[in-house]
């Protein structure tokens, strides 16, 4: 088993706490993490999509903690925010063997994945011109979701791999 010292512990929403307070709770790490001390990836810089604003928050910030189709209203998932502690130390952490890194199209842009198979987690990144969009992140739990994450990073070591 991998050694995950690196990783904080999840943010977990006590029951007598309401959920606007643990948003704005949220939003302090957030805020910590990517807008007070922004890190980079492989060099390149990481920015966030401000739009479209909710409550005054940016949209990488809910993608991080909320799922559902329509931007306006996705609905916050407990599971998934979480780990936003996590989103961090997976960047910055990718080259470390737990974490499973490749590229992909998704909608004609490219995406950069890190996976910590063993934790079921995914962060993803968009990759612009000149900097890095951290784009969302989520618990894999499903198993075909694992089985698809598995399938895409086997092909891309595949053709990776010089013959």
């Amino acid at each position: 088993m991998a050694d995950f010292n690196w990783l904080p512990n999840e943010f977990i929403k006590q029951k007598n706490v309401t959920e606007a307070t643990y948003i704005q709770a949220l939003y302090r790490i957030f805020t910590e993490d990517f807008i007070n001390d922004p890190a980079n990836f492989r060099g390149q810089k990481l920015a966030l999509k401000k739009h479209p604003k909710k409550d005054n928050k940016e949209a990488t910030f809910w993608h991080m903690i909320t799922e559902g189709k329509d931007e306006m209203t996705r609905t916050i998932e407990y599971s998934r925010a979480s780990k936003l502690p996590w989103v961090k130390p997976v960047i910055l952490n990718e080259a470390k063997t737990e974490v499973k890194v490749w590229e992909n199209i998704r909608k004609s842009e490219t995406r950069i994945v890190l996976w910590l198979e063993q934790k079921d987690y995914v962060v993803v990144l968009a990759k612009r011109k000149g900097y890095i969009l951290p784009w969302t992140a989520y618990p894999v739990t499903y198993s075909h979701t694992r089985d698809k994450l598995l399938k895409e990073y086997t092909a891309y070591i595949k053709q990776k791999t010089p013959r």
